[in-house]
């Protein structure tokens, strides 16, 4: 299954940010399937990296020339994801993708990223309906996101980025710079 054998209306809603129903019965099939291969992927032992090259390759939308993700990993549906090349994440990554997730070339994420398009209404009523919504994270060339960083939905992190452990991204950073801290800010220039 790939993103493109996705065709239904709420697939549709959930790509263009709106609010979709995550019980539709095509979302929650390819959100099945991509626990399958999650599961192999997690329990494929480190002797097996061939293995596990594969299973990423056959859950994401895209991939680069190499790529390296230690176990544990998570995804809603992984299809809306796509990797550049030599990229590498370590241990209890977490991305959900209910909106793409675009990863550039030489970008390293450090454990415990978590990278969420998903949201939900603020408002109560909307919220209790059950429809769900998620806008898109772009994430640039050579960034590095340090242990535990967060980045929230909707959010564009630009070329040449540090991103210190522990901080929470939930606006766009500019190209060349740290930021840390919770919101996030930037520091300095690189």
């Amino acid at each position: 299954m790939t993103a493109h054998q996705l065709s239904g209306i709420e697939y549709q809603r959930m790509i263009s940010g709106e609010l979709y129903l995550p019980s539709d019965p095509e979302l929650t099939a390819a959100r099945a399937r991509a626990r399958s291969l999650e599961f192999r992927f997690n329990h494929t032992p480190p002797e097996q990296a061939g293995e596990r090259t594969a299973i990423l390759r056959d859950l994401f939308g895209s991939t680069g020339d190499s790529l390296e993700i230690e176990p544990t990993l998570h995804v809603d549906y992984g299809l809306n994801i796509h990797i550049g090349n030599r990229f590498y994440a370590n241990a209890n990554c977490v991305m959900l993708d209910v909106a793409e997730i675009r990863i550039g070339d030489d970008t390293m994420l450090a454990p415990g990223v978590q990278l969420l398009t998903a949201t939900h209404p603020v408002d109560p009523v909307a919220r209790t309906s059950g429809r769900e919504l998620g806008y898109p994270i772009t994430i640039g060339r050579r960034v590095w996101l340090g242990g535990g960083v967060i980045v929230g939905p909707g959010v564009t992190i630009g070329n040449d980025v540090v991103v210190g452990s522990g901080a929470v991204v939930i606006k766009d950073l500019p190209d060349g710079v740290v930021a840390v801290g919770n919101p996030a800010r930037v520091v300095r220039s690189i």
